[in-house]
C-alpha cells in the first residue's frame, strides 16, 4: 500500500508529503468541480444555484475522481491518450455507480442528466458524454497542469509544515461533509 501512495517517485518524495499533496490535490479537485458545475449551471439554467452537497466551495465526487484519477494514471504521465482513455472511462463508472448507489440505497439525486442540456449518451441521468468527456479532459488538466504547478509551489515548503496545511485544508473540507449530512439527514 505505502508503495502504491508513491506515486510522485521521480521527486524522491516522502510518503508525508506524497500523501500532503493528494489531500491538497482532492481539495483542489473538488473545488475545481465545485466552479465547472456553478458555471455550467449558470449556462444550462439562465442563473446561479449552489451546487453540491457540502456548505463550502467543493463537491466530494470530484475529489475522490482527482484522487483515483492520480493513483490509478499518474504513473502514464507520458502518455496522454491513455490518461484521457482510462480517466474518462474511470470517472464515468465513478459518477454512474455513485449516482446510482446514492439513488437506490439513499433515495437521494444529486444530480440528473435527463434535466440538463448537453445530455447525449444519458445512461437513467447518472452519466452522459458530455460529462464523462469533461471528466477525461480535466484528467488531462490535473495531471499536466495541476500537479506540477501544485510541486512548484510546494517544493520550497518543509514536509512538515506542507502537512499541517493540507491537515487543515483536509479537515475543513471533511468536517464540511459531516456537519452537512447531521445537518441534511440525520
Amino acid at each position: 500500500m505505502k508503495e502504491k501512495l508513491l506515486v510522485f517517485k521521480e521527486d524522491n518524495y516522502s510518503l508525508k508529503r506524497t500523501i500532503s499533496i493528494l489531500i491538497l490535490l482532492m481539495v483542489i479537485g473538488g473545488v475545481f468541480g465545485f466552479i465547472y458545475e456553478e458555471l455550467f449551471y449558470k449556462i444550462d439554467l439562465g442563473y446561479f444555484v449552489k451546487r453540491g452537497s457540502t456548505y463550502g466551495p467543493w463537491i466530494p465526487i470530484y475529489a475522490v475522481g482527482s484522487l483515483l484519477i492520480v493513483l490509478i494514471t499518474y504513473t502514464y504521465k507520458n502518455k496522454p491518450y491513455l490518461i484521457f482513455i482510462i480517466n474518462t472511462i474511470l470517472t464515468g463508472l465513478l459518477e454512474f455507480f455513485t449516482g446510482l448507489f446514492l439513488h437506490k440505497i439513499f433515495n437521494l439525486r444529486l444530480w440528473d442528466y435527463n434535466k440538463e442540456i448537453l445530455n447525449f449518451g444519458n445512461i437513467n441521468g447518472y452519466i452522459c458524454l458530455r460529462s464523462i468527456l469533461f471528466f477525461g479532459i480535466s484528467s488531462l488538466f490535473l495531471i499536466y497542469v495541476i500537479i506540477p504547478i501544485l510541486k512548484k509551489i510546494t517544493k520550497n515548503l518543509k514536509d512538515k509544515n506542507l502537512f499541517i496545511i493540507s491537515l487543515i485544508f483536509g479537515l475543513l473540507f471533511l468536517f464540511d461533509i459531516i456537519i452537512y449530512i447531521i445537518i441534511n439527514y440525520l
